[in-house]
């Protein structure tokens, strides 16, 4: 006789209460959908965005420092709303709904910015060869639909990858580990949609039109949402454990109300419920540490904390639990803010690396040209390589040396990555040195292209790209599995968010940079003349900045530690 589904009071399967369900739902069945989702969503997003820069420049008529600038302040932007998404996903929806409720904002902004490019009276007019003149409305509407995709992704992004992660039980060791193994080929995934929209969807827009460039991604975000859906009856869905920032601003409160009381010197005397399970939805215990312990006056009893027999004030009296949610989300912030600056390396892809492209020769052959943006393929050529050879080559032969189930622990694969993209950085300024080296000796400073082929930018592609599989998957996993599991949604969006402080510190170093540099009639490092300026000190200060990054993170990760749960999730 088949057992039945066994369901919570927000109607998602219990896994916990009938065991059947448990290999009816989740796993890898459940995360071919997901996978699916995520390439065809990351297509869509990449394929609008790789190639933005000359769509600024072409179409709507701007400069190369503002072009690169809208489009980092947008991009940052795409990075940010996810802790809007997260907080929804946390609190209130859960990370299913949450994600069934944003793309719909996604897919209306992609088809609104298909309109922009497309429809006379919406598309830039006033065109003269590769310059156009767009009116005040035109300019508008393209940033509308910028905008509304900066807050569909917003819901999407800080949910897919935990949402995913949530498939694997934590209390099961095999799918523990095939877990770890998740973030890696998530990430596979997202590069397999980029490759695909830094080539076919690039040339498209530069052969074609931005029409059919626009549109393109459109209709791969519409098979996005379809591949999601498909998979419901799949998926193992966590219940939202309420607000957590509410929590939050309770241990802060109950924390300095007690500001005069002590703590006990037994940690066995400070408040914990009395089962297995957390108070807090979907949440196991967090074992007590003793780092930041003036939080635990939080979880200090006293006579005042009941608001009535068997019922505490929970802005008065927090357990345990609730007081290490804080203190692992406060222990977070010093890695996360150390990733920042690799953010920034990573956006020179989209900005610097583009406009260096755009100065050498494009030629494959006689008769094609590779438009500058395609040269991002080649970063996502080498993480569609490093991500199985890490996975299936590094991890095994790391595991024999460090007795590590994972290979290298989260924040030493993240270290790794870091000086990898010093070296990405050092790489694009000596082809910058050549390159006006070239310009100089030739005296080639008014010539548009000079007789470089772009492909010499291949390394630093290259070089970016084995740096994200070590620092950008490391980072997914590390959130993800340090995050307390009823903020996870939070946690990941956190993560995100160094993408976008890394874009606007990019955008806030070419504001400074033109400034300090363009004084005395100077054309400074970075004006519309490539060959008048000097984007090899751009490179080299991006370059000596992630040394002193990487040399504050050492000091950061020799001092982290690691968060340890008992019992199980509520």
């Amino acid at each position: 006789m088949e057992e039945k589904d066994v369901y919570t009071e927000d109607g998602t399967v219990d896994i916990n209460k009938n065991p059947a369900n448990k290999k009816k739902t989740g796993n890898w069945k459940a995360c071919r959908f997901i996978l699916g989702n995520e390439c065809c969503e990351r297509l869509a997003y990449y394929g609008m965005g790789t190639n933005l820069v000359n769509y600024l420049e072409s179409r709507l008529n701007q400069g190369n420092a503002t072009a690169a600038n809208n489009v980092t302040n947008w991009s940052g932007t795409c990075y940010i709303t996810p802790l809007i998404g997260a907080f929804v996903a946390d609190a209130y929806l859960g990370r299913y709904w949450t994600i069934a409720i944003f793309v719909f904002i996604y897919v209306s902004g992609m088809t609104l910015l298909t309109l922009s490019a497309s429809v006379p009276g919406l598309r830039p007019s006033n065109c003269n060869g590769d310059t156009c003149h767009p009116n005040t409305g035109q300019t508008a509407v393209f940033f509308v639909a910028l905008y509304m995709i900066a807050l569909g992704t917003g819901g999407i992004k800080p949910c897919v990858s935990s949402f995913g992660a949530d498939q694997f039980d934590d209390n099961d060791e095999a799918e523990k580990l095939k877990k770890s193994s998740f973030f890696n080929w998530f990430y596979f995934s997202i590069n397999v949609g980029a490759l695909v929209a830094a080539t076919v969807l690039v040339w498209i827009q530069m052969n074609v039109g931005w029409g059919w460039g626009f549109g393109v991604p459109t209709v791969a975000m519409v098979i996005a949402v379809t591949f999601f859906f498909m998979g419901s009856r799949f998926y193992r869905l966590q219940r939202p454990g309420g607000s957590p920032l509410t929590r939050i601003f309770q241990v802060i409160v109950a924390s300095f109300r007690k500001v005069s009381v002590k703590v006990p010197e037994d940690k066995s005397l400070l408040f914990e419920t009395a089962d297995d399970e957390s108070n807090i939805t979907g949440s196991r215990k967090l074992e007590h540490t003793d780092n930041l312990k003036f939080f635990d006056k939080a979880a200090v009893e006293s006579q005042s904390d009941s608001i009535k027999e068997g019922e505490v004030n929970p802005w008065r009296l927090c357990s345990v639990t609730q007081v290490e949610e804080l203190k692992s989300i406060i222990t977070l912030l010093p890695v996360w803010a150390s990733g920042i600056l690799f953010a920034t390396v990573y956006s020179q892809m989209n900005t610097m690396f583009v406009l260096q492209g755009n100065t050498l020769d494009q030629h494959m052959g006689k008769n094609f040209e590779i438009p500058s943006a395609s040269l991002s393929l080649f970063d996502t050529v080498s993480v569609l390589f490093w991500t199985p050879v890490y996975d299936q080559f590094i991890v095994p032969f790391a595991r024999k040396f460090t007795r590590h189930e994972r290979g290298f622990t989260q924040l030493q694969r993240m270290g790794i990555g870091l000086v990898i993209s010093i070296f990405a950085m050092i790489t694009a300024g000596v082809l910058e040195v050549v390159r006006l080296d070239y310009v100089k000796t030739h005296n080639a400073y008014d010539q548009k292209k000079i007789p470089m082929s772009i492909f010499w930018q291949v390394p630093q592609y290259l070089l970016v790209g084995c740096a994200e599989v070590f620092t950008f998957i490391g980072q997914l996993e590390f959130f993800y599995d340090q995050a307390p599991d009823a903020m996870r949604s939070l946690c990941s969006a956190l993560s995100l968010t160094t993408v976008a402080l890394g874009n606007y510190l990019s955008t806030v170093l070419v504001t400074v940079v033109m400034r300090l540099t363009k004084k005395n009639g100077k054309p400074g490092w970075i004006p519309d003349n490539l060959n008048r300026g000097h984007l090899d000190y751009y490179f080299y200060l991006l370059a000596t900045l992630s040394f002193l990054n990487f040399l504050v993170y050492l000091w950061i990760s020799k001092r982290y530690k690691y968060k340890k749960v008992i019992g199980r999730a509520h």
